[in-house]
């Protein structure tokens, strides 16, 4: 029996761009409705700062360690709302680079560009949208995601380097967060992890210097200040609920 393939979040029919197959294919403007449904995303170390400014940053349990902005403590995304994010908070690069995206090819360290087929923003046929190609050529557009993806695949290889550090020094815990909210719903989200501050404090100092060389001593700290977001993440979910809440009151009946 033949296993499933677990493709990437938001991904439903990615597919290596080429011009002989998608010569006609187009890309409509959209919006964010795609990730609404998204309790969290990953992210790379060139934007955990800016993350950590709007989310909690945690780490997956998984081996890789990968970051990930927490977006909401139920199947939901705190900061979509009609398509829509959150104009003070901050897009994950994740985010806006769908619905383009990289996948392997036949050469182990080799990645060409895909498309999800199955977003609503791709057009197969028609004039409505941008080209994805101009003759046999990429497009500006084509082109522009390609450089988009390049640079977010550079930041992966480096995420994944910093990840492996903090396994090697033994430095993630599990945690969870519990929040009971203003109607007395209780909410539970674990499966991440978060840095010990004592082993950190403890670092062997040439690992300290060297981490500090690297940059990734400012990375623990911004993901260190950016659990304080749980309050506030607690706080919008307190308010999508008492929106969630049915308005209409019952009627009172009128004598005759």
């Amino acid at each position: 029996m033949s296993q499933a393939i677990a493709l990437p979040l938001f991904y439903r029919d990615p597919q290596p761009l080429s011009a002989a197959q998608h010569a006609a294919w187009r890309l409509k403007d959209g919006d964010v409705a795609f990730a609404a449904e998204t309790p969290f995303v990953p992210v790379v170390v060139g934007e955990i700062a800016a993350a950590a400014r709007s989310y909690p940053v945690v780490f997956s349990a998984g081996e890789g360690a990968q970051p990930v902005a927490v977006l909401g403590l139920e199947q939901r995304n705190l900061f979509v709302a009609e398509g829509r994010w959150m104009d003070e908070a901050y897009v994950p690069a994740y985010v806006r680079r769908y619905p383009f995206g990289f996948i392997s090819t036949i050469n182990p360290d080799g990645f060409a560009l895909a498309i999800d087929a199955a977003s609503d923003r791709v057009t197969r046929s028609g004039e409505e949208g941008a080209a994805l190609f101009d003759g046999d050529q990429p497009s500006q557009l084509t082109q522009d995601a390609m450089a988009f993806c390049n640079t977010f695949q550079g930041e992966a290889a480096a995420t994944r380097a910093f990840g492996e550090a903090l396994r090697a020094q033994n430095l993630l815990i599990d945690r969870r967060a519990d929040a009971t909210l203003p109607d007395g719903r209780k909410l539970g989200l674990d499966g991440f992890q978060v840095i010990d501050t004592e082993r950190f404090a403890n670092l062997d100092e040439a690992v300290v210097l060297d981490w500090h060389r690297r940059g990734w001593l400012a990375l623990v700290h911004f993901h260190l200040a950016s659990l304080e977001r749980f309050g506030a993440l607690l706080t919008l979910q307190a308010q999508a609920a008492a929106t969630a809440e049915p308005a209409t009151k019952p009627t009172k009946s009128k004598k005759a």
